[in-house]
């Protein structure tokens, strides 16, 4: 529990730092953004990719605000409790009526009691956190169909051009491909950065929050999958190769690196939920950048590379996203509403060698699933054609990248 003048203080504080701090780039989530009375916006992403700058852009819309980052250290010890006392601080300071915006809301005990009784009371609130659960179990049914949910990812291709004033095109692309779009490390350009960050989201988001006493392995273990993005694993591969005693150890460490957004994983598509289950998954690193920085292995092959920024195109629209394998393979398949809408290959260029694997693949996908239309996305090759009543479009990721933005 925290005296009121403490919390005053650290109001105070962070007030003066949100006047100098700079307001960045418009995020693009930020147009589509509209404040609920009786909902609560909930704002969950990884560590440094711009939560408390979209943030810091709300909280410019709505005046008086109440804003209070959680993560400060002079908030330690911040319970449930100390909401009240804030809250108190707030309407002395700044009058009645405020907007709520609390940051990295996660690591406080049932933060989800008090915001469910400010959107009871019909204020309109703001939390962000650095966990997908955040968006989930965290939520159990005090805020069930009393919240609205946003996701946000380090920038976007478009964010990018945005942020260097670059043009659009190959060699800005390519920049975009190995850097990646975490804000910070665009600005710095030091791989330190990155690896910070590696360590900082594996200490608090995975081995403080959930109690574990072997910090290496899952250290080792985050690195190994965010450098094989793109390639399928299992959990009794996992469990074998770091020689860890309970394959359970192995699904909760994945789990937990998921839910830190370091990491997506996505499962084969199949018609029977069991051989999905059990099947390999494909896994996938949040950030090319943040990749390459922690992994020499990864940046090596370009292809994967490309795979992954098209996954996260992907990932930013779609939740329900699989791979498919049958007789060939195919990259992602797009489900909505229970239903693929979509198949999508991906390779860095169409040759003599990949040419009939890479058509096949999509071929097969799209007769299984009965889809008229497919798309394989390359590094700079561009070309459509129709096989067996189908059509297949050929396109250059960036220029995809671009499109799928605008389509928003």
């Amino acid at each position: 529990m925290l005296t009121k003048q403490a919390i005053l203080d650290v109001i105070y504080s962070q007030e003066e730092s949100l006047r100098i701090k700079s307001k960045g780039i418009e995020r693009e989530s930020l147009k589509s953004i509209k404040l609920v009375a009786s909902f609560a916006l909930i704002i969950s992403g990884i560590r440094r990719c711009g939560k408390s700058t979209l943030l810091h852009q709300l909280c410019d819309k709505y005046n008086p605000k109440y804003y209070l980052n959680l993560e400060d250290p002079r908030l330690a010890g911040f319970d449930i409790q100390d909401f009240i006392r804030a809250e108190e601080v707030f309407k002395e300071k700044y009058g009645l009526g405020g907007t709520f915006f609390f940051d990295e809301i996660q690591n406080i005990p049932e933060w989800e009691k008090y915001i469910r009784n400010l959107v009871d009371r019909n204020i309109k609130v703001v939390v962000t956190g650095s966990n997908a659960s955040l968006l989930s179990c965290e939520l159990g049914a005090k805020l069930t169909g009393r919240n609205l949910r946003l996701e946000l990812f380090p920038f976007s291709y478009q964010e990018f051009l945005t942020i260097t004033k670059m043009q659009a095109g190959l060699n800005s692309y390519a920049i975009y491909l190995k850097k990646g779009g975490f804000p910070e490390y665009l600005a710095l350009e030091n791989d330190e950065v990155l690896q910070r960050l590696l360590n900082d989201i594996v200490m608090r988001d995975v081995v403080f929050r959930h109690s574990i006493k072997n910090e290496q392995l899952v250290k080792k273990m985050a690195i190994y999958l965010i450098s094989n993005a793109a390639k399928e694993f299992s959990f009794n591969y996992l469990k074998k190769i770091f020689e860890v005693s309970a394959i359970q150890t192995v699904i909760d460490y994945v789990s937990f690196l998921e839910d830190s957004y370091m990491l997506f994983t996505i499962p084969l598509f199949s018609y029977s939920p069991k051989k999905q289950q059990i099947s390999p998954k494909k896994a996938y690193s949040i950030d090319t950048g943040f990749s390459s920085a922690n992994s020499s292995s990864f940046s090596e092959d370009m292809g994967r590379v490309l795979e992954n920024q098209v996954f996260l195109a992907l990932r930013r629209k779609h939740s329900e996203i699989f791979y498919y394998r049958n007789k060939k393979e195919c990259d992602f398949l797009i489900k909505e509403k229970n239903k693929i809408i979509c198949a999508i290959q991906v390779c860095l260029a169409i040759n003599e060698d990949n040419k009939k694997r890479e058509i096949d693949g999509l071929k097969e996908a799209m007769a299984d699933l009965k889809l008229n239309e497919g798309l394989i996305l390359t590094y700079d090759q561009e070309d459509s054609f129709t096989i067996e009543g189908r059509k297949i479009t050929v396109k250059p990721v960036w220029k995809w990248l671009l499109e799928d933005n605008n389509k928003e």
